[in-house]
């Protein structure tokens, strides 16, 4: 159940800053970079078919807009939306996230980038006891969770169908906030510049 909602008190004011990337709620202007995400077979392998372009103009209104379910992970350099982070709140103070970046971007460590401010502003702003996310195996996407510290915690079996139909295992990693506080001592998070709290309402 989700009992808070995030709100930005301004439309573009951003909910966290790090040196390449400004993480903020999408707008409507972000359609045609979100359906570059979601549009692409290769991005969505690992999770359902590639969205069509309608689809892609529904669930940003209607999912990311209206419930502010995702964060918008952009480019300071171009102002270009590279990333979608999802972000909710799935119970009182624990937090689902996940994440799909335009191909175009991958391996240049935007992800991790994205993901460790994600992480501290759950910890921080929103108080999050832990934070957790779903992968079907064989997604690359394992060797980010491990390098954010997040735990393995389960697998749940022929779980969810991957976008060719087929039954997959679901898998789960998280991370609670005093381990996040143990790893973000024991070294300095390099890609972090700055970061604004929001109300959390």
């Amino acid at each position: 159940m989700i009992s808070t909602t995030l709100h930005p008190k301004q439309k573009n004011e951003s909910l966290a800053e790090t040196k390449r990337l400004t993480l903020r709620f999408f707008q409507l202007e972000d359609e045609n970079d979100l359906h570059q995400i979601l549009g692409d077979e290769e991005t969505m392998r690992f999770s359902e078919p590639a969205f069509h372009p309608e689809q892609t103009r529904r669930f940003l209104t209607d999912f990311c807009i209206a419930k502010h379910g995702a964060i918008a992970a952009v480019q300071k350099e171009t102002e270009k939306v590279i990333g979608y982070l999802l972000f909710r709140e799935d119970a009182a103070e624990v937090y689902e996230m996940g994440w799909f970046f335009n191909r175009q971007y991958w391996g240049k460590g935007y992800a991790q980038e994205a993901c460790r401010a994600l992480l501290r502003y759950a910890f921080t702003a929103c108080r999050a006891h832990r934070v957790f996310a779903e992968t079907i195996d064989g997604n690359r996407c394992v060797r980010l969770m491990r390098r954010l510290a997040m735990k393995p915690e389960g697998v749940l079996r022929k779980h969810i169908r991957d976008n060719k139909g087929n039954w997959a295992d679901m898998i789960l990693y998280g991370i609670l906030k005093e381990e996040w506080q143990e790893e973000t001592a024991q070294k300095t998070d390099a890609y972090i510049s700055t970061f604004r709290m929001e109300e959390f309402l």
